[in-house]
């Protein structure tokens, strides 16, 4: 039997953000009540929805948000505001550092670090910003980052465009940066979607991560909310 940390994987298809937002908050509860239980990954797409970090100006928002057809969210992860839409892989570990390593920065460096591998399967090279948490190709913004740790569990996490529509970003200042375009996998490779990509991902996790990826069904309880 490996000796590799288990993580409890679980996909979806697209899914509501309060929906995702309830599951992790209730997650990261039980795992603050029994730290002993296993860490979980969430992969998943969500219909088109903006958040705004626990500190983030509206003023980064091209938009009323009182009179959007788009759902806008206000949440606890770091961060300005990103978008998200179908074509868009999220990620959210729900992993307890304290069986890693007890550094939030490592940790966003480690988030990253899976987005880079695999842009690297497919002949890209992700790059870092010094000073800012995400990962771009060629000049365009890939992939944000945000994070909540709490009591050294982790939630919220990173989304990779693979192939979304972009027009969304268009009504806000993606992360607060003004003068660097966001960019998909899908401009800089042809046949790509979310599917391949997801495998491709949780391979990347458990090899940064140095953990064995366990996929299950989703438990009824939370499945009902």
């Amino acid at each position: 039997m490996s000796s590799l940390r288990p993580v409890c994987l679980y996909q979806f298809d697209r899914v509501a953000y309060a929906q995702a937002w309830q599951w992790q908050q209730e997650l990261v509860r039980a795992r603050r009540e029994n730290p002993e239980l296993s860490d979980v990954l969430l992969l998943l797409e969500h219909p088109p929805v903006y958040t705004l970090g626990k500190g983030a100006t509206s003023d980064f928002l091209k938009f009323d948000p009182k009179a959007s057809a788009i759902e806008v969210y206000r949440v606890e992860r770091g961060g300005e505001v990103t978008y998200h839409c179908p074509g868009q892989l999220v990620a959210y570990p729900i992993l307890n550092l304290q069986h890693y390593r007890q550094d939030l920065h490592w940790y966003l460096r480690q988030l990253e670090e899976v987005v880079i591998r695999v842009l690297r399967d497919y002949g890209l090279r992700g790059d870092r910003l010094a000073g800012l948490t995400g990962v771009w190709v060629e000049g365009r913004k890939v992939a944000a980052v945000g994070i909540k740790v709490s009591r050294w569990i982790t939630m919220h996490g990173f989304a990779l465009n693979v192939s979304p529509d972009l027009k969304g970003f268009e009504a806000i200042v993606p992360c607060g940066i003004a003068d660097r375009p966001v960019g998909s996998l899908a401009q800089f490779v042809g046949d790509v979607s979310c599917d391949r990509v997801r495998q491709r991902t949780i391979a990347a996790f458990a090899e940064t991560f140095g953990v064995r990826v366990i996929e299950l069904e989703w438990p009824q309880k939370l499945a009902n909310g």
